[in-house]
């Protein structure tokens, strides 16, 4: 739970995919990205995370929606040096760390990842870890994927993350 007295900045985002919730603290660093459509996700997430916070409503706090809407230009790289801080155990900003290194274009598996972060049996630990990611996009849960290279769950759809995955392949 973040200082009481921290002040947080909030701005929608509009993509080719939806409106985007976008949650930054006064430093510039990304606390939560999520689709606004999507409030049985993020509302209970953010209250849990935030608790009675006040948000500044602010437009492109620290650049930060301006560098997404590059991104969804093609600007592939444009999210790559955005300071990211979610709340979550040492396991699950361990897979998010992880994630952060799967390259544009690319996607890998639960049991890579899980070989990646020295646990080759803790596949079902990174899927949680992976679904609880509260930074879409930019913390690229996107591109993980089945053993079989099927498109598993994700929090803003499953026809959102084909569209991320073919976007970053054309751009790649």
């Amino acid at each position: 739970m973040p200082n009481p007295s921290e002040q947080f900045f909030h701005d929608r985002v509009e993509t080719p995919i939806g409106e985007l919730l976008l949650v930054a603290d006064a430093r510039g660093t990304l606390r939560m990205l999520e689709f606004a459509d999507k409030p049985e996700r993020w509302r209970p997430d953010f209250a849990r995370r935030f608790g009675k916070t006040d948000f500044v409503e602010t437009r492109d706090p620290s650049g930060l929606s301006s560098a997404l809407a590059r991104y969804f230009d093609g600007a592939l790289d444009a999210l790559d040096k955005i300071p990211t801080d979610a709340a979550g155990t040492a396991f699950q900003r361990a897979v998010w760390t992880r994630l952060r290194k799967i390259p544009a274009g690319k996607t890998t598996t639960y049991g890579a990842l899980a070989m990646k972060l020295g646990k080759p049996k803790a596949m079902r630990a990174v899927g949680l870890a992976n679904g609880a990611n509260p930074i879409a996009i930019v913390v690229p849960c996107h591109r993980v994927v089945g053993s079989d290279g099927s498109l598993t769950g994700y929090g803003g759809g499953l026809p959102r993350k084909r569209w991320l995955l073919d976007h970053e392949r054309k751009h790649a």
